[in-house]
């Protein structure tokens, strides 16, 4: 009977499959593992260490007592130092040679309807800067 199977174009038997290959399942973690430590040492970056005060009424400090640089960023994100316009290519080269003149730190008054951006602009100019001391006030 077997003869006539196969003579008759029947397909034989077939063994039955009963192991899982995982070698692909284990190229795919590898292949993980390796992207997770590459990009792991990227994600260790400092910022900035900001403390965000209680709300406690200001004493209004003049720029003759304390040497502060401030910075007023506009509603359409321009930025003013001393009543002149600094554009944003020139701000950190403008921060660069004036930090040294005020050890005290910075000021960023900000219009409410500035971007996020363009604060942070000023921050990280600042920072590239060699200024740590920065405050922020809505103005």
């Amino acid at each position: 009977m077997q003869q006539r199977r196969e003579r008759s174009g029947m397909p034989k038997e077939r063994k039955t499959f009963n192991e899982i290959n995982i070698t692909p399942l284990t190229d795919i973690f590898l292949v993980l593992l390796i992207i997770m430590m590459v990009i792991a040492p990227l994600l260790d970056q400092q910022g900035l260490n900001l403390t965000v005060p209680e709300n406690v009424e200001q004493e209004h400090i003049t720029n003759k007592d304390a040497k502060i640089l401030t910075v007023n960023v506009s509603a359409d994100d321009k930025y003013y130092i001393d009543g002149e316009e600094i554009f944003a290519e020139d701000l950190e080269n403008y921060l660069k040679e004036n930090a040294k003149d005020f050890p005290d730190g910075m000021m960023i008054e900000t219009d409410g309807d500035s971007t996020h951006g363009a604060i942070v602009k000023v921050m990280d100019s600042a920072r590239n800067s060699g200024i740590t001391s920065i405050s922020v006030s809505e103005v």
